[in-house]
């Protein structure tokens, strides 16, 4: 087989949420600075531990921008699919980052429940509505972009979460200021722990399988098997595999024992096109990214690893 470099750069579309990622950026940067002076003011452990997951979103944010503009390079002839994979590592890289401030917020707030330190809720009420400001704008940015990979997806579920710890601080400073209960600051940052973590992990999860070379979610190789053995002189297909480059980016590679025949009359082009064709039309894989070996059954006996 003959290597092939292929692009992938996505053009004005990847340009677009390179913007989209600056802004965000630039607006989680500013919530930052004013919950660390709010937090510093009034003491509370919901403000502290929000500005402490936007500190960790901001991280995550510029690394979100870097791999967006890495996955922006086109291919070479070491790096075939270039860089884009980076936006999977990214999204891996700021899905435990989450995991990890999720777990220290249930701590820390269990702490703080037993024996809850006195509050400036006026103060935690305004820093609180300029960090829920400040995080709407930036998933308004955000919005119209999450769908398009998992590095904007990790991204828009940050500000989301920001989003809500905000919505935390404010419902705590309300408790305090109408029913003098200190522990409502404790109950909001475990609120923000619960929502942050499931989310997490399931983005976690999802990278990590992508990581994993696991087949695409959603693709099933038993239908992809029934497919190509439907085809005219197709009589075994094995090691086939599909895995996941990037979002939106998976490849199928598969041996297929056809009849000895089809070597000598001139068949074997037709079934490959046909086999590209099948995969197309029936599954999310792109002509190009299906890499079929036609073989005859004798050539099963130079294969040494067990047939998939």
């Amino acid at each position: 087989m003959v290597g092939m470099v292929h692009d992938h750069d996505h053009g004005a579309a990847g340009a677009t949420n390179r913007v989209r990622l600056t802004v965000a950026l630039a607006i989680t940067c500013a919530i930052l600075l004013a919950e660390a002076v709010g937090a510093a003011l009034t003491g509370s452990l919901a403000l502290i531990v929000d500005a402490g997951h936007v500190l960790t979103d901001a991280g995550g944010l510029a690394m979100a921008l870097f791999a967006a503009r890495l996955a922006g390079r086109p291919a070479t002839s070491r790096r075939t699919w270039g860089y884009a994979r980076a936006e999977v590592l990214a999204a891996t890289a700021q899905a435990a980052v989450l995991l990890a401030v999720g777990l220290f917020v249930l701590v820390e707030a269990i702490q703080r429940l037993i024996t809850p330190p006195q509050l400036q809720s006026e103060g935690l009420l305004i820093f609180g509505v300029i960090g829920l400001v400040g995080n709407l704008v930036s998933i308004a940015v955000l919005s119209g972009g999450r769908a398009a990979n998992f590095n904007l997806r990790a991204a828009f579920l940050e500000v989301v979460n920001d989003a809500l710890g905000s919505v935390g601080v404010i419902l705590a400073a309300i408790v305090i200021l109408t029913t003098g209960w200190q522990g409502a600051d404790a109950v909001a940052a475990i609120l923000i722990g619960v929502l942050i973590l499931p989310r997490a992990f399931r983005l976690l999860r999802e990278t990590v399988d992508v990581l994993l070379e696991s087949a695409p979610a959603g693709l099933d190789l038993d239908q992809v098997r029934t497919h190509l053995l439907g085809i005219d002189h197709v009589s075994e297909v094995h090691d086939l595999h599909v895995t996941q480059i990037a979002t939106g980016l998976p490849v199928l590679t598969a041996h297929i024992t056809v009849d000895a025949d089809c070597f000598r009359d001139g068949h074997a082009p037709g079934i490959l096109d046909q086999l590209q064709a099948c995969v197309a039309d029936h599954f999310p894989i792109s002509v190009e990214h299906s890499t079929f070996q036609l073989e005859p059954a004798a050539h099963q006996t130079h294969e040494h690893t067990p047939h998939a």
